[in-house]
């Protein structure tokens, strides 16, 4: 029987160099719901997604995804583990010289020794999904940003994976195509049946969508629970960040001498 969390993360220590990223990080991620982690820009969220991956090793702690110990699998068992996930990469990553029908048919054809006839029908359900079959033809040159982060989107869960991973899904987007974005993470991983990370600090989305969140700063989650409670929470840190008010623990101000001091004339 399959456990309860598909992602558990204890402990987690990570550094790049001298600089610290994660300082005991811990949280889990419950199989078959749609999990926000926020927090501001720096804070390490895409590099959290490249240590579940197994792309980058902790110095310190343990990452478990579906039960193996992530950053202890050899080269075929970490390739048999990603056949296992979709990434929507934070630029769409596609492969500007395939098709869309080709980008989405890629993973297809690389988890699965499937007919070709077979491989088309996903594709354009896939597509279809997305509400761009009619785009199967194009080239990523000829699509808008929105487009090419729906077709990102496609590709990600194209093989049906168990893991889902959205790497900033809305930065950059116009209103309208960033709700439609929103709304198909969610009606995606109901539909297939995944579970699905989404790495943010687009808080107004993620609340719409999530049915659980994290909110990490200083390498440590800060904040947990629904999106219910940490927008109503008093704690000092969510309260800024959750409302995006100037004033709280987070400064706008790096620290220097006082400006007279810095103006006065010697």
């Amino acid at each position: 029987m399959a456990a309860d969390n598909i992602v558990e993360i204890e402990d987690l220590h990570f550094a790049y160099n001298e600089h610290e990223i994660f300082k005991g990080l811990s949280l889990k991620i419950p199989r078959g719901k749609v999990v926000a982690i926020l927090g501001a820009s720096g804070c390490g969220k895409t590099t959290l997604l490249k240590l579940i991956g197994g792309q980058l090793r902790p110095s310190r702690g343990r990452i478990t995804v579906d039960g193996k110990v992530v950053h202890e699998l050899g080269t075929d068992a970490l390739y048999a583990l990603r056949r296992e996930m979709g990434m929507m990469f934070q630029t769409s990553g596609l492969f500007s010289d395939l098709s869309v029908y080709e980008n989405i048919a890629f993973p297809i054809r690389e988890h699965h020794a499937l007919p070709e006839e077979l491989i088309r029908k996903l594709v354009l359900m896939k597509l279809q999904a997305v509400g761009l079959r009619g785009a199967q033809g194009l080239m990523p040159a000829d699509l808008s940003g929105g487009m090419a982060r729906r077709i990102a989107l496609a590709r990600a869960i194209a093989a049906d994976p168990m893991l889902t991973m959205y790497d900033e899904p809305f930065a950059g987007l116009d209103p309208i195509t960033l709700n439609v974005i929103a709304e198909l993470v969610r009606k995606l991983n109901d539909a297939i049946g995944t579970t699905s990370i989404v790495v943010t600090y687009d808080v107004s989305e993620s609340l719409k969508v999530v049915d659980y969140l994290y909110v990490i700063s200083e390498g440590v989650v800060v904040g947990e629970g629904t999106p219910e409670a940490v927008a109503s929470s008093e704690d000092p840190y969510l309260k800024q960040f959750m409302n995006a008010l100037p004033d709280g623990p987070v400064r706008f101000h790096f620290p220097a001498k006082p400006i007279d001091e810095e103006l006065r004339i010697a």
